[in-house]
């Protein structure tokens, strides 16, 4: 029988972020949130913890585990605020996970160590602006002069690229076009402060308020030509290899949300009267949060299996797309009930479920919307 219990070290992990997420993101998340202000505090913290590195080896400053950490890290941040548990995810999955699969030892080696212990971060610039789900539609271009790339155009929605703890954005570019109009696109890693690379002003966004996302623009930016992470043209292949990965993750990220809405409602609806009775005694109440428990608890499985598949070292892509449109659907439907439940409480920002509802759209869209999802699940079956 398939036994779907963690194991010693996995589920101590996931109780020490439990435990994190409720004593010191909790109290204080709100405020941040509120004030649009990225928490440098509590991603030090996360840091000192080895949540950044949790995937990668001790070689290069990692604990040593594996992808399903991350993704169990991830659920526990994301049960309490999303804005904390994306800078995680983005942190790894885009930011450290492209140099640790496809890089150089010399890359590894001078760039990890900071990256996974979480002193400093890495994104990932692929969308650009009017791309939005064609990232093959890449224009930003990346010209060989001499020993150096000459690098020009914009990235757009690129997570954790403007803090003041950025050390460097791979982005990917256009490096040759071939005779049939083929676009060979390659990824690079330019680093934070370098001539010509200009960071805009943080996006006045709807959601992930504690997070930063910044548009990226390049005007002749020198890079070294050792600064291409893998081979030359193979760029978008990588990415879409991390973005499975990155798929598995943002679906764990989408459950804890999803949790969070249950968890919110379970005390509420225990203090909350309303025409002479606690609202839990209502049997409306109870079949929506009912309604909610199965559909994180049906999204917890899907990435389970996802992560399953991933963690053997089998094609995983079918259940990747499965669990980032489940979870996603679920995390938002949630938020919705959650906020009704509260009622007029629900639309405040003061309140956990506000922030989740507002939070939770984004998951829909971001690595990959839910239409790309049910497009690559069309595929890998076979359909069109």
């Amino acid at each position: 029988m398939i036994d779907l219990r963690l194991d010693e070290e996995h589920e101590a992990l996931r109780k020490t972020v439990q435990e994190f997420a409720r004593d010191e993101v909790a109290p204080v998340i709100g405020d941040f949130y509120e004030r649009e202000e990225f928490p440098y505090e509590i991603v030090a913290k996360m840091g000192r913890m080895g949540l950044f590195g949790l995937p990668f080896s001790e070689e290069y400053g990692g604990m040593g585990g594996d992808y399903f950490a991350l993704c169990l890290a991830l659920e526990e941040l994301a049960r309490v605020d999303s804005s904390v548990a994306i800078t995680l995810e983005a942190g790894v999955s885009l930011g450290a996970m492209p140099i640790y699969r496809f890089g150089t030892a010399e890359q590894k080696q001078r760039w990890l160590p900071r990256l996974t212990t979480g002193e400093q971060l890495g994104a990932f610039g692929l969308t650009e602006p009017g791309g939005g789900s064609d990232a093959g539609a890449t224009r930003t271009t990346a010209k060989l002069d001499g020993d150096h790339w000459v690098i020009n155009g914009s990235k757009a929605f690129i997570t954790n690229s403007g803090t003041d703890i950025t050390e460097l954005v791979t982005v990917t570019a256009v490096t040759d076009v071939k005779p049939n109009g083929r676009k060979e696109i390659t990824a690079i890693v330019i680093p934070s402060g370098t001539s010509g690379f200009t960071v805009s002003k943080k996006y006045s966004k709807v959601g992930w308020n504690a997070s930063d996302t910044r548009e990226l623009a390049f005007a002749d930016v020198r890079v070294p030509a050792e600064n291409i992470i893998g081979e030359q043209g193979r760029g978008y292949a990588q990415f879409l290899s991390i973005l499975d990965e990155g798929r598995v993750a943002i679906a764990a990220l989408s459950v804890g949300l999803a949790q969070g809405c249950v968890d919110e409602c379970l005390r509420y609806v225990g203090e909350r009267e309303a025409f002479g009775h606690k609202i839990g005694t209502y049997q409306a109440i109870q079949f929506k949060i009912a309604d909610m428990e199965v559909r994180a608890h049906t999204a917890r499985l899907a990435y389970y299996a996802a992560a399953a598949k991933m963690l053997r070292g089998e094609p995983f892509k079918r259940e990747a797309a499965i669990a980032k449109l489940v979870s996603s659907n679920a995390a938002m439907d949630n938020a919705r009930e959650a906020t009704q439940i509260f009622g007029g409480y629900g639309f405040m920002n003061e309140f956990p479920v506000g922030r989740f509802y507002r939070d939770a759209k984004i998951l829909e869209i971001g690595e990959g919307t839910s239409e790309v999802q049910r497009m690559l699940i069309a595929r890998e079956l076979g359909v069109g």
